[in-house]
């Protein structure tokens, strides 16, 4: 019987019904999130969900930034660091702090579609794995990073762990709580025998993600003292997906931005978790946050918004960049996905930045536009997020599931000048749907000026013919496209990288 019922123990731990224990998926990259709580990490954070079978979601930490702390409960007076936000907001006690619990109550409406979720893929975190994974970091103030914390304390120990491959901090608002886990690791270690050793380890296993420098930590701490850690730095191209997209995003695109969009296919009749999703003119306030006036009715229409317009996703090109939809880019951020494209820093091999002069030729302007890296997947992510949202309410045979898409040809061909090369793949469908073949060239990924030529792009079986005047070295990007007939459309991809000998 003691035998029969330790055998029983072992079966629960290992078929994944500890609530406390989420069984791993091989091969998903490992991240940390840390969040400020604003309404768009809210927002953020919401879609994160409906994505978490895509990567091994190892910690949710609370932290601060030049927006939103808590204060330290003595009535100290904080002035921001950031000069725009230190002459907005002048001194406080504390700013617009929504508190340490949104995140549990938001995997609470999780749990109630989680097993619904689970129909469509296995690899949808456990709630009660999710709730275990919260902590709390540093949040008394804009770059309070002075005292280790449950949640830098936990960034540490993630660190330090002996897993393999690395573990991407998504930077949401600050990145104090980071900051301060280094810091812990550096005067425990520093001046030891094993210093330089746990130096290479915590460098090589952690990269950044960030939106934006939210506060100070990174240039005054982590660049200076950890110059070898990697780091994406997003300061243009999330806008996209910001509060400032009606500026950004082309009218051919913003359908999937409006209010009949977010109504019909995300806000209503997709469960408990979507119903929590935060639009224009919804009604909603965040407690805490008195600047959350967007479910203003009035305040829409004075903003020039309808009802149910998106808000903001501003930190969700972070776990974008970690979505494997065959695009490759988690392997050089200069390749350009579904997070946008960057290039290398000139003065920091290990950081890669967009900006102002970096841009993908927008077709609608005719013009390079330094958003379109982001743009240009608007469709293909938006469709996406549809789809999760009737995964929620609808069982597996009811919903759409993406086409599965495999070369027949190698993914790195090396080729000469004029050389003709063949390209071939292989499309099936979950679902028995019909699909749609493009075979592109993305130029701006590649370092070949010139465009090649595509035989047949709308053939499985395709040959591209390299431009004679190709240089050795260059590269050419060649992007399958793969697009389902199911409702709504989905998409997935191949990349090929042909290097010019």
């Amino acid at each position: 019987m003691k035998r029969a019922a330790i055998f029983l123990v072992l079966l629960l731990v290992l078929t994944g019904c500890n609530p406390s224990v989420q069984p791993a998926a091989a091969e998903r990259p490992r991240t940390i999130i840390t969040t400020d709580g604003e309404v768009d990490d809210m927002d953020s954070f919401i879609r994160m969900l409906l994505h978490s079978n895509e990567f091994q979601v190892e910690g949710l930490v609370y932290s601060s930034s030049q927006w939103h702390y808590k204060g330290d409960g003595k009535g100290t007076l904080f002035t921001s660091e950031m000069p725009g936000t230190a002459r907005r907001y002048g001194e406080r006690t504390d700013l617009r702090w929504p508190g340490t619990s949104w995140m549990q109550e938001l995997i609470d409406k999780y749990a109630t579609v989680y097993m619904n979720l689970k129909e469509h893929d296995e690899n949808f975190p456990m709630p009660d794995y999710l709730r275990n994974i919260i902590k709390t970091g540093n949040i008394n103030f804009e770059g309070d990073m002075k005292e280790a914390t449950e949640g830098s304390d936990f960034i540490k120990q993630v660190l330090l762990d002996e897993k393999e491959g690395p573990v991407y901090i998504q930077v949401w608002g600050g990145t104090n709580t980071l900051a301060r886990a280094l810091k812990s690791i550096e005067e425990e270690y520093r001046g030891t025998s094993v210093w330089d050793e746990i130096y290479k380890k915590v460098s090589d296993k952690t990269f950044i993600y960030t939106i934006l420098d939210q506060d100070a930590t990174y240039t005054k701490y982590v660049a200076p003292n950890w110059p070898d850690i990697r780091v994406i730095y997003n300061s243009s191209q999330f806008w996209s997906f910001a509060y400032a997209w009606p500026m950004v995003v082309p009218d051919k695109l913003k359908t999937y931005m409006e209010g009949e969009w977010f109504a019909e296919h995300i806000k209503f009749n997709h469960g408990a978790l979507l119903e929590n999703y935060y639009l224009w003119g919804d009604g909603s306030r965040i407690e805490g946050d008195p600047e959350h006036t967007q479910g203003d009715m009035e305040v829409a229409v004075e903003r020039h918004m309808n009802q149910y317009d998106f808000i903001s996703e501003g930190d969700s090109p972070s776990y974008f960049y970690l979505m494997d939809f065959g695009l490759r880019n988690i392997e050089d951020p200069t390749y350009g996905g579904l997070g946008g494209r960057f290039r290398q820093s000139e003065s920091n091999p290990r950081r890669w930045e967009d900006g102002r002069d970096l841009g993908d030729l927008n077709p609608v302007t005719g013009e390079v536009d330094p958003s379109y890296p982001q743009v240009r997947w608007i469709e293909v992510l938006q469709n996406e997020f549809a789809a999760r949202a009737e995964w929620c309410v609808k069982a597996n045979n009811e919903a759409n599931h993406a086409p599965v898409v495999m070369l027949k040809c190698p993914k790195d061909i090396k080729a000469i000048p004029g050389e003709k090369i063949n390209l071939s793949c292989s499309v099936s469908d979950p679902d028995q749907n019909g699909s749609t073949v493009r075979w592109w060239q993305y130029m701006e990924a590649g370092t070949c000026t010139v465009p090649a030529q595509i035989e047949d792009a709308a053939s499985q079986n395709t040959s591209v013919t390299v431009p004679e005047n190709a240089l050795p070295g260059q590269t050419i990007h060649l992007i399958l496209e793969v697009k389902d007939d199911g409702t709504p459309v989905l998409t997935r991809f191949a990349r090929v990288i042909v290097t010019i000998e």
